[in-house]
Order: C-alpha cells, then structure tokens, then sequence
C-alpha cells in the first residue's frame, strides 16, 4: 500500500499553516493534480472542531478520478484528518499536523497512505499521485509565503 509522510520546517507560524491547509476550497489554485475542490457540508461539531464533507476531482492529461472525504478541522490540537468516504479507493488516510517552533515558525507533518480499489488504476495513476504527494509540501509552504508573506529563516 503506497504511503508518504513528509516533516518540514517552514518560517509561518503553526496557526497560519493549520488555517492554509483547512482552507481547502482554495486547493485548486496551488495543489498538484487537485482540478476542483467542493464542499457538501460544513459542521461545527465544538470545541474547535470543524467537519466538512468535500468532494475533489484530481486530473493529469487524459485521466480524472473524483472523491468524496470527510475533513476534521481540529483548531485547538492543530490536527486535520481525512477520511476517505467514496470514489476510486479501497482506502485512503491523511493526515497532518502543526507544532509550533517559534512565534514565526512550525514544523509541518503530513502523512497519506492510499490504495487503489481497481489494480489497473493503481497501475496508471500510482506513480503520479506519487509524484504529486512529494510536492504538497513545497506547494502548500509556497503557498504560504504568497498569503502570508516571506518570515525570517528559522535557522531549521
């Protein structure tokens, strides 16, 4: 079962980062493969805690795959999950995570761990969202110095 997990240091605080990656409305302008982004639903549930239920169509050339996940927005713990609800997988996780380091800085973790439901889409798209996962973090860290603006380097 492919997966990928990637730790970085970025010069943006844990709270800007947790605030970009939970804007996911916004993945299409910057995320690899992400063609379009709609959210279904959007439930406060407490306690910080947001739960959307979204849809993403991800596309490279002639390929489109479209998915439904379920997103939880945890504010207080600077946590955001995804569960996988519907689409081309047998199974897929995501998560990520933002501990302070600094009043300017963070450090990032995002993990993904995915299958495909059908062995000849694996085949055709594994080596792409592959390829597209090990460039989420310099999109979304990107991304972050459009929005927010370039921080001080971290000495990280």
């Amino acid at each position: 079962m492919p997966s990928f997990r990637n730790k970085r240091h970025v010069r943006h605080s844990a709270t800007d980062m947790f605030e970009l990656v939970a804007d996911v409305e916004r993945y299409p302008e910057f995320v690899p493969l992400c063609e379009s982004l709609r959210v279904r639903r959007k439930v406060a549930s407490g306690e910080g805690v947001d739960i959307l239920v979204a849809d993403m169509s991800v596309a490279y050339k002639m390929f489109r795959e479209s998915f439904t996940s379920r997103v939880s927005l945890d504010r207080p713990r600077l946590a955001i999950t995804v569960e996988y609800l519907d689409g081309p997988f047998s199974r897929l996780e995501n998560r990520w995570s933002f501990k302070p380091d600094g009043e300017h800085a963070c450090e990032v973790e995002f993990f993904i761990s995915y299958e495909f439901r059908s062995r000849t889409l694996g085949l055709l798209m594994g080596a792409m969202f592959d390829a597209a996962f090990r460039r989420f973090a310099d999109a979304f860290e990107a991304r972050a110095d459009e929005v927010y603006g370039r921080q001080g380097v971290t000495g990280a």
